[in-house]
């Protein structure tokens, strides 16, 4: 099978590296992932033949700081097994004090109906995960 056109990684620069490697190891171990690279300023994790990096950003770009309605990323969004792993997965950001996202519409995402929750990372990039869609509709 060719790999052609699949998506190899994401790297994303980040504020904090020691916050936002406890974040997204956490989180992405959830989702299967396994820790790939580490490196003084970066780390990554890996899916298949997807990885994700996190480097940390210089100090001399670090005035700025990130938000997703500006150009550039606006969220990451990850498929979840079912209705049930999101439900699973909204506890567990809950408990650990993740601030969630657009909680009064959850479960439904905006715009095309997943079920899903939405929260954000430690630099407050939105994160999306999304259950399959059932066959029948929701």
């Amino acid at each position: 099978m060719s790999r052609k056109g699949l998506l190899h990684h994401v790297e994303i620069y980040v504020s904090n590296l020691e916050r936002s490697s406890a974040f997204w190891g956490w989180f992405l171990g959830q989702l299967g992932y396994v820790e790939h690279q580490r490196w003084k300023f970066g780390i990554s994790f890996k899916l298949g033949d997807t990885y994700l990096v996190f480097a940390q950003t210089d100090s001399p770009h670090l005035d700025v700081a990130y938000h997703r309605c500006r150009t550039g990323l606006n969220h990451l969004a990850f498929h979840a097994e079912s209705d049930e792993h999101v439900d699973q997965m909204r506890h567990l950001l809950t408990n650990r004090g993740v601030t969630l996202l657009y909680t009064d519409k959850h479960p439904q995402t905006e715009g095309h109906g997943s079920y899903a929750v939405f929260f954000e990372d430690p630099d407050r990039i939105k994160v999306e995960l999304v259950a399959p869609e059932r066959q029948n509709g929701r």
